[in-house]
């Protein structure tokens, strides 16, 4: 004689990550081409997309870049950072979630 052994199903609910914006804000001092440049680099914008996000910030103060999980989010926002102050330009990002 067989048995079936019934055991109930667990469904595990794998939740999405939550998602956060970067913000490129503006400033007088960091040159342009380096935004522009930072943006092909950390964000892989490609230079049409990378000059689109340098002129919003420019012109209406401040600009999302793109769209992460908050690690990758805070992760690219500090390597561009980083880089602008090697540099010696205040260039900032914010990280913000996304609603």
């Amino acid at each position: 004689m067989s048995q079936t052994d019934l055991k109930p199903r667990l469904r595990t609910r794998v939740e999405k990550p939550k998602l956060y914006r970067v913000i490129l804000l503006n400033d007088d001092f960091t040159p342009r081409d380096f935004v522009v440049m930072v943006l092909k680099g950390e964000f892989r914008l490609d230079n049409a997309g990378a000059e689109k996000v340098m002129m919003t910030a420019h012109q209406k103060g401040a600009c999302v870049v793109s769209i992460y999980p908050r690690d990758t989010a805070e992760t690219k926002a500090t390597r561009a950072i980083d880089a602008a102050q090697r540099l010696g330009y205040p260039l900032q990002f914010t990280v913000e979630p996304e609603e």
